[in-house]
Order: C-alpha cells, then structure tokens, then sequence
C-alpha cells in the first residue's frame, strides 16, 4: 500500500513538471480572459494536503474542486459551518471561473448559516446570536466580491451581490448599484434593471432620480410594466407631487 502510494506521488509530480510548459501558457491566456489563477501556495497545500495539492499542480483542478464541493455539502448537512467555509474559499481557489461555486458558496453562508445561527439553541446571547448572523451576512458578501474579482465580464455574481445587499444588508444604494451593474452586461434579465430602480426609490433623496428611471423604464413598453413597476410609479407620483397632465396613463 505504502508503496502504491509513493508511486502514484511520483507519478502525478513526473506529470505536473511536463505539463510546467503548457499551464503558464494557459495561464498567459487566462489572465488575458480575466481569469485570475489559482495559486498553488502553502496556504492551498495546507487545506488540501499533499495528495491534493499535487493532484492540483498536475490539472487536476476541476475533478478535485467537484470532490470538495461534495465535502462541503456534506459539512452542511452536517451544520459543520466553518469547516463548510474553509471548504468552499478551497474550491472557489482552484475554480476560481465557476460561477456556480462562488454563488452557492454565498448563499450557504449568507442563508443557510445565518439561519442556524440566529436559531443557535446552544447560545442563549441573542446579541452574539445576531453577532454570528451577521458575520455570515459578511462571509456570503465577501465570496460575492471575490466571485466579481475573478470574473468581471459575467451579470450572475452582480446580481446576486444585489439581492444580498438587499435582503440581508438592507444596503438599498449598494443594492441598487449591483443590479444596475448587472443591467449592463447584454445577456442580463430585464428584471436587473427594475430591480436597480426599485432600490434606487428606496433611498432617501433619490426619489426623483428614481421616478425618472422607472417612468424609462415604464416607457420601454409592455415587457417593463408589470404591477410593482406601476403601482410604484403612482405612489411615487403622489409623493413627488407631479402635475396630472405629467403622470402616466397607467392602465
């Protein structure tokens, strides 16, 4: 056994040396595309170990990132959060271009630890009960940013830093900034854009700059006037006091 193993270490090193050549190439290119590389440091040897760091320095990295991700479902099944965590900032460093990671990795921490922490039985402290929700509001936020960081020319990751910032933060600005940011990109939803100007009629002293985004969008046609765009646009008309031969003819 001992010896299987030595071979299969020798084996992948042989393998990860030839294919020196190849990856800084590849990852010549990827920094190109705004892929930002994984680095194979002490730090990733020391959560994955010795195997799975050369498994890693040899290509490995997507079977190995998918192998993980299974341990960290476990972990969550288990509620082991911060081995949960560790697990997920492991596999976004070797995938760092996978959507999917970055944004189930925010979600389990900003929902699913956040919940059981406000639901801790273990610690009678609501305060430190909000404490630890809180920090897990952050974790999922933090996995966001760094999602964004490692691929900024994608919509998903912005918009879901928008409805964090919206429903856990209630951070309406920053909320209204990530959706817009996500309207940008061409292959974006339409709903990113209404999203942005309804968080954007939630901040105090935007309420004109909302109205005429909305009354924008509402001009667009009919794909853009759903209920909560209209019953929005009257209720801003009211507040804002514009002139009836101003408002639009809501059906």
């Amino acid at each position: 056994m001992i010896a299987r193993r030595i071979a299969a270490v020798v084996l992948l090193a042989v393998f990860g040396a030839a294919l020196i050549p190849i990856q800084v190439q590849i990852a010549a290119e990827a920094k190109a595309a705004h892929f930002r590389s994984t680095e194979l440091n002490l730090d990733l040897r020391e959560k994955i170990g010795q195997m799975g760091f050369l498994a890693a320095l040899s290509g490995f990295r997507s079977p190995l990132a998918a192998f993980l991700w299974i341990e960290a479902h476990s972990a969550w099944e288990n509620t082991e959060w911060g081995r949960m965590a560790g697990l997920f900032n492991t596999v976004t460093t070797l995938q760092p271009r996978s959507i999917l990671y970055w944004d189930m990795a925010a979600w389990h921490m900003a929902w699913n630890a956040s919940v059981a922490a406000m639901q801790d039985e273990k610690q009678p402290s609501e305060a430190l009960r909000i404490r630890a929700q809180r920090q897990y509001f952050q974790l999922g936020k933090d996995f966001l940013e760094r999602g964004i960081r490692n691929n900024p020319d994608r919509y998903q990751l912005y918009l879901q830093l928008g409805v964090l910032l919206r429903d856990k933060f209630e951070d309406h600005a920053g909320a209204a900034a990530a959706f817009l940011k996500a309207a940008g990109f061409p292959d974006a939803p339409q709903y990113c854009r209404r999203f942005a100007g309804y968080e954007m009629a939630k901040c105090p002293g935007r309420e004109r700059e909302a109205y005429e985004f909305l009354k924008a969008l509402y001009l667009q046609g009919e794909k853009q006037r759903l209920p909560t765009l209209i019953n929005l646009l009257e209720e801003m008309e009211k507040k804002l006091d514009i002139p009836a031969s101003e408002r639009l003819d809501h059906p």
